[in-house]
């Protein structure tokens, strides 16, 4: 993303964190509706076991409990504003019930952003193990 202007790129970079930092409230607060309004509408997120589940699907399992967030705590969050869309990485620890299985595990969410025309929403993110 070729902006040019150090102002732009600070305002891109806030709204993303922000948008970031809303997704993991509305995800331990279990809030679908929340959670949905923060993402593209062809938002897929890729698991750690390489799972690619459709947004309709993600949040079904968030409002039923399949997928139910304790906790997400950031380690490490930077952000890209240098491509085509701005891109947060973020190392958590993550406290987690996912379909039955409960742990804390430690993901790398890499979240690609895309403008819809009034605010930046999540395109996609990828969650991977860190150590």
């Amino acid at each position: 993303m070729d902006n040019g202007n150090t102002e732009t790129a600070t305002g891109i970079r806030d709204a993303v964190l922000t948008n970031y930092a809303a997704q993991r409230q509305a995800m331990v607060a279990g809030d679908a509706d929340a959670l949905g309004a923060l993402l593209a509408e062809d938002f897929t997120l890729v698991h750690m076991t390489g799972y690619r589940q459709p947004k309709a699907e993600w949040l079904a399992d968030v409002r039923s409990g399949q997928m139910t967030y304790h906790s997400v705590e950031d380690v490490d969050v930077s952000v890209d504003v240098s491509g085509e869309a701005p891109v947060v990485t973020a190392r958590t620890r993550t406290a987690a019930t996912i379909w039955g299985a409960t742990d804390t595990w430690p993901l790398q969410l890499r979240i690609s952003f895309a403008h819809d025309g009034s605010a930046w929403v999540a395109a996609g993110t990828v969650a991977s193990t860190w150590h």
